[in-house]
């Protein structure tokens, strides 16, 4: 996929991700600021593609929507037909869900003695994020919230979460590697 420039409101963000990450490496600041940046993105939902919103009758998608040229981040959106949900998995770097439609349910989970233990539960509406990292929590299972309806996340990534070897885990610990990809094979055109 080759970079693309970005105009409006998605190029506003991504801006202001660049000079972020361009400016700190401390996890802590990224996180929070641009949290209050994906924020202020998802709070109105006039600006996704309609191409990044399809779903599929089995599986969740995940559409890059922008991949820093230096892979420092990239920007995906999320769609969940309903009833759909990802085995519980990991990131291995930081990352940011900001809930654009619908809503997700996202379990927390821990390796504990070589098991799999589940944690804490938490409901994503629309306009709320969360944040996942290996330093404050990085194994979880995310669900379509609704049985019945689509519903699209955003996430940021502190890598190209495409390229980047991960780890699907099972009930009995044992873990399995994966590079997730994406969906989509042209990047979208964002308008002005």
């Amino acid at each position: 996929m080759q970079t693309q420039q970005l105009e409006g409101k998605m190029g506003r963000f991504i801006q202001k991700l660049n000079d972020l990450v361009d400016n700190t490496g401390d996890e802590a600041r990224l996180l929070e600021s641009g949290g209050e940046y994906l924020a202020e993105l998802i709070a109105e939902d006039d600006w996704l593609p309609e191409s990044c919103t399809v779903p599929h009758p089995e599986y969740y998608q995940q559409y890059l929507l922008y991949s820093d040229p230096q892979d420092r981040f990239s920007v995906v959106s999320f769609v969940w037909g309903p009833g759909q949900k990802t085995p519980v998995h990991d990131h291995t770097v930081w990352g940011l869900i900001g809930m654009l439609r619908g809503g997700e349910i996202e379990t927390s989970y821990e390796l504990k003695s070589d098991q799999l233990v589940a944690g804490e539960r938490h409901s994503l509406r629309p306009g709320d994020v969360g944040k996942v990292s290996p330093t404050i929590g990085d194994v979880h299972q995310v669900a379509n919230a609704f049985e019945d309806q689509v519903s699209i996340s955003i996430h940021v990534y502190g890598a190209d979460i495409g390229k980047v070897k991960r780890h699907v885990y099972t009930e009995t610990g044992e873990t399995k590697e994966f590079i997730s990809g994406y969906t989509n094979t042209e990047l979208p055109d964002f308008a002005a």
